[in-house]
């Protein structure tokens, strides 16, 4: 296994729901329990959510982050888990640098704690929570441009043994997963899942290309139906940007009724 970092874009589900068992859940699950064996246990995790927008990129930089529980409508036993991974505010202090290096504003915030799109996916992946873990969130602009650059002025972390995480989801039209009631294929959604398995896996695209394709991916078949918003996209080209070459395809099964894909840089 290598020592150099492992980037992963992958769906974190629907708030608690993959902690209950969720049925609709369960391949993700498998998926997120089973892949810290197919890597190297890193020195540090960094996760980029997308539950936390700011005007102005954040890194956390608590020394013991607390836990956001940031859904609502869900059984008490959900507002009650713990995550106690410690903070690592000497490598949030290096991304704040590497951001401002490349004139991208970055504050660092010592109160934050972790969102569901961190702690859900860790506690599945990482029960024991005894690795250090920051979290970074998106720009308010959602601009994939930016996102983009954003990771750009992170690739040098990727010569150290981290473990980047992009939490998000492939698929994220809320109102079509909510009213979801069988097992029905749905073509837009597949449609999508092929243009964004080609945009990030093809060996034969040029990364001028690759890049050109997600940052436009408005123009991908049925990307508005896909994402009215793109907050659970964005964490993906910011992988893309620090790892500037073809993922892998590393997951593709339903996720609350609909196809969703996990993607790896290595």
């Amino acid at each position: 296994m290598s020592n150099n970092a492992t980037i992963l874009f992958f769906p974190h589900g629907g708030g608690p729901l993959p902690l209950l068992d969720e049925p609709g859940h369960a391949a993700m699950n498998r998926f997120l329990r089973s892949f810290p064996e197919t890597i190297a246990k890193p020195d540090a995790i960094i996760v980029i959510s997308a539950h936390w927008e700011e005007p102005v990129v954040t890194v956390t930089a608590a020394v013991s982050p607390p836990l956001l529980f940031d859904y609502y409508g869900f059984p008490a036993e959900t507002y009650e888990y713990e995550y106690p991974a410690p903070g690592n505010p000497g490598l949030a202090g290096r991304v704040q640098g590497l951001l401002q290096q490349v004139g991208v504003d970055c504050n660092l915030d010592h109160e934050r704690g972790f969102d569901h799109g961190v702690f859900v996916p860790l506690l599945l992946m990482y029960p024991s929570a005894d690795i250090p873990c920051i979290q970074i969130s998106l720009a308010a602009s959602l601009d994939a441009t930016e996102h983009v650059r954003i990771g750009n002025a992170l690739a040098e972390l990727k010569s150290e043994n981290l473990l980047i995480l992009g939490s998000g989801f492939s698929f994220h039209n809320m109102e079509a997963l909510m009213s979801k009631r069988d097992d029905s294929i749905d073509p837009r959604n597949q449609e999508f899942e092929s243009w964004l398995a080609e945009a990030c896996s093809d060996p034969d695209l040029s990364e001028t290309e690759r890049e050109q394709r997600l940052t436009g991916w408005e123009s991908a078949p049925h990307a508005r139906y896909c994402h009215p918003r793109e907050e659970h996209l964005l964490p993906l080209q910011v992988c893309y940007g620090i790892g500037q070459t073809a993922a892998k395809r590393v997951f593709k099964e339903p996720v609350a009724g609909f196809t969703a894909s996990a993607y790896q840089w290595d």
